[in-house]
């Protein structure tokens, strides 16, 4: 009951309607056969009903394991990414599963290794990716960050331990760009939504991987990011952060002139202060 309620608050946070909420708290009974699917219709509707099927069909599929080649086991986990998309009519049967795997990860978390590592594996092959290919940023980060903590804990406490020993010092830096670019927008006249972002952990150690470097070298430990209105006032903020901070070269990407595959628009910078 606590995981489905769990599951249930992940789907509210990102503003879902009653009936996924309803098919959330009562896909674990479908799970555990306490009652059968068909059953749901009549007192909840056929619109619950077909979600919560939906869902328990998705439980059929299961990752590659590990031990197959690396190259192959992400070859397989993309076309198990695409089956799982096109085997769906409603998106929100996925975003369901999505919140599922989550909260079953932090439940994971302080449970049996092998069933959490199990898990970790499956989520960072299959579910992780499909957060991101439907850009559900706030299940894509934690998925990864449990994966990563699941099957590199060293590699994740060493990270963790990085970031902690300058917070307060980072939090407050943050503090000073935000406060500095909301006036400096607000004097512009762009109407502009200004946070900061802790970067996550996951992301942090793919980049290490990447660029084959410490932590220390990396440029982007700090995030802050500007929602808009128009595309216009996204260069114009970008004009702005410019001219306040100086642009490091080879940081910058334009995924407005050229969206990811998902439609992710937006524009990356990296500067010194």
């Amino acid at each position: 009951a606590e995981r489905a309620l769990g599951t249930a608050a992940i789907l509210s946070s990102l503003k879902l309607d009653p009936a996924t909420l309803h098919a959330a708290l009562l896909l674990p009974l479908v799970q555990a056969r306490v009652i059968d699917v068909a059953a749901l219709a009549g007192p909840f509707g056929t619109d619950v009903a077909d979600l919560v099927a939906g869902v328990a069909r998705m439980d059929d599929i299961r990752a590659t394991p590990a031990d197959v080649a690396a190259a192959h086991r992400e070859a397989q986990a993309e076309n198990l990414r695409k089956m799982l998309l096109a085997m769906v009519e409603d998106i929100r049967v996925v975003l369901i599963k999505l919140a599922e795997r989550t909260q079953a990860m932090r439940f994971l978390m302080g449970g049996d290794e092998v069933a959490r590592r199990h898990a970790a594996q499956e989520i960072a092959d299959l579910f992780a990716p499909l957060a991101n290919r439907l850009g559900v940023w706030q299940l894509k980060w934690e998925l990864e960050d449990l994966s990563l903590r699941a099957l590199e804990p060293d590699t994740y406490r060493r990270i963790a331990r990085l970031l902690d020993e300058r917070r307060v010092d980072r939090e407050r830096y943050i503090d000073d760009v935000v406060a500095t670019l909301r006036r400096e927008l607000g004097a512009a006249g762009i109407k502009a939504e200004v946070t900061g972002r802790p970067k996550h952990i996951h992301s942090i150690w793919t980049k290490m991987q990447r660029k084959q470097a410490g932590i220390e070298s990396l440029y982007d430990i700090r995030a802050v990011r500007v929602l808009v209105d128009e595309v216009k006032d996204c260069y114009a903020a970008l004009g702005i952060v410019h001219h306040l901070w100086t642009p490091l070269p080879d940081e910058f990407d334009d995924y407005i002139a050229k969206p990811k595959a998902n439609d992710y628009r937006s524009l990356h910078t990296a500067v010194t202060g």
